[in-house]
């Protein structure tokens, strides 16, 4: 789902590939990823305040985007294999500051605040991709949380509509401002990198461009 005309039939296929002692690219590219090709370096790195000697992942999305629903799986699995020293965070992003895309920041921030991202991130997904639920009010956010089991609502409209989550929808649209996010799903690596599957012909090629540079940042530390 994108700003641009992106065009992801071909990056939804293939599989994740293997994740073993060498980065996938390593196991399967003939050659590096190349700059300006598979990903682009920023013109201005971007100030993470990752802590000292970790790498840090962005993975910005929307929900009501296919292509990141299909994707989900696929990163959740790519997440769960990460070493120690690779954060991963996701973004949600808002193309327009209107109520199509806000709610839905708004919605992912009180749950993470509430420590329910684990258990309802992917339910999320499926109330709009196969539920058909929109969740693009306030009042449809409501409804939905209302109906999920084990979820205080009155405490999720509380940190829903509190200045921590304003702060962070600003920082998740700052972020995906400097990163320059013209479609999703797309990924961001240590305020330096940005890649997609576009760019990368696929999304699995994709996270395969992401261990190489997460590889390349951790040689550069040391």
């Amino acid at each position: 789902m994108n700003r641009r005309d992106f065009s992801l039939t071909t990056a939804l296929l293939g599989t994740a590939g293997a994740l073993g002692s060498l980065p996938a690219w390593a196991q399967q590219a003939k050659t590096p990823p190349q700059e300006g090709k598979d990903y682009v370096k920023l013109g201005t790195p971007v100030n993470l305040d990752t802590p000292p000697g970790k790498v840090e992942v962005l993975e910005f999305f929307w929900y009501s985007c296919p292509h990141c629903f299909t994707f989900e799986p696929m990163f959740a699995n790519w997440v769960k294999a990460q070493p120690e020293h690779v954060l991963v965070r996701r973004v949600p992003i808002a193309f327009q500051q209107n109520g199509n895309f806000v709610p839905q920041q708004k919605l992912f921030y009180a749950l993470e605040g509430m420590k329910l991202l684990d258990k309802l991130h992917v339910a999320v997904f499926g109330a709009i991709q196969n539920e058909r639920r929109r969740l693009t009010s306030d009042e449809a956010v409501f409804e939905w949380v209302k109906a999920q089991s084990g979820v205080d609502l009155e405490e999720f409209k509380k940190l829903y509509g509190s200045f921590s989550v304003a702060s962070a929808v600003r920082r998740a649209t700052q972020l995906q401002n400097d990163f320059g996010v013209q479609g999703v799903p797309s990924l961001g690596v240590a305020g330096k990198y940005y890649t997609d599957g576009t760019m990368s012909s696929s999304l699995p090629r994709a996270l395969e461009v992401v261990d190489y540079l997460v590889e390349q940042e951790r040689k550069q530390m040391g």
